[in-house]
């Protein structure tokens, strides 16, 4: 008798608590949600309140799934919850037109036009002479190898060159540095936010999707996670676009950030492996 394999449906719960201290009314956008995506079924709950008190929130759709949030907050005590299970996988993104025009573009913090000032112009043409998946797979290789996993190395404002100088980052400065080498050898790149199960330690987490073919391919040259489990949260052009929280003006003191992502999925990272976000 033949052995029945049975599998297991893909389930990731995942939610973050954040607090801080408003002192003067403030307009917050918020991206935590999971994003929208085909094949996906969630049950989730959100709550933002000052002082105790719950305040209205409004959703605005974005790129690729992309929900924001955005709410008109009193002076106080913030706190902000969110809380999802999400069942399925998403059917992966497909590229558009549009996307290959505007991804390979520089962006506020992918200055992919000042590349040649900050990285040795023989390694970019060495990099863009190789066939797309080669060109992911040495990009993602050279990243990993050039900087080092380091909190309070690199600041929220920094682009390209602090990183690069410094040799070291946090994952959103890998995915800026990954996404500037892939389009400065006119591969299209875009920066995706991520709640992301078996990253340690836990927190908000940043990837890089680039576009081969017809198909979106995630990388992260940090390792730091298994992409096969990973959540789609926010899509931008860095994290100008997909910062987990913005304010009008600096009125903002966050006091605590706390992250939650599990997956019933134990797989464990193969960097090699295309995966494309789901």
């Amino acid at each position: 008798m033949t052995p029945v394999t049975v599998r297991t449906a893909l389930v990731r719960e995942v939610g973050c608590a954040v607090d801080g201290v408003l002192g003067e009314p403030a307009a917050l956008v918020l991206a935590i949600a999971v994003a929208d995506g085909e094949g996906l079924s969630r049950s989730e709950r959100l709550r933002v309140a000052v002082d105790g008190r719950a305040l209205d929130v409004a959703e605005h759709p974005g790129p690729v799934g992309t929900r924001w949030h955005t709410v008109d907050a009193p002076a106080g005590v913030l706190r902000v919850e969110y809380e999802a299970m999400v069942r399925g996988r998403a059917r992966p993104a497909t590229v558009t037109p549009l996307e290959r025009i505007l991804d390979v573009r520089p962006s506020r913090f992918v200055q992919s036009d000042i590349l040649p000032a900050l990285v040795d112009s023989e390694v970019v043409r060495a990099f863009a002479d190789l066939p797309p998946l080669d060109r992911l797979g040495a990009v993602r290789e050279a990243v990993s190898g050039a900087l080092e996993y380091s909190w309070g190395s690199t600041r929220p404002t920094d682009g390209l060159a602090e990183p690069l100088e410094a040799g070291a980052g946090v994952c959103r400065d890998f995915a800026h540095v990954v996404a500037g080498l892939l389009r400065a050898t006119d591969l299209p790149a875009r920066v995706v936010s991520v709640y992301a199960p078996g990253l340690d330690p836990m927190d908000f987490h940043a990837a890089v999707e680039v576009a081969v073919g017809d198909e979106w391919l995630l990388v992260d040259a940090t390792g730091r996670a298994p992409r096969r489990t990973m959540v789609r949260i926010a899509t931008g052009r860095d994290a100008a676009d997909t910062a987990f929280l913005a304010s009008d003006g600096s009125a903002l003191a966050l006091t605590a950030v706390r992250v939650r992502a599990e997956a019933n999925d134990p797989s464990p990272e193969r960097p090699s492996e295309l995966v494309a976000l789901g």
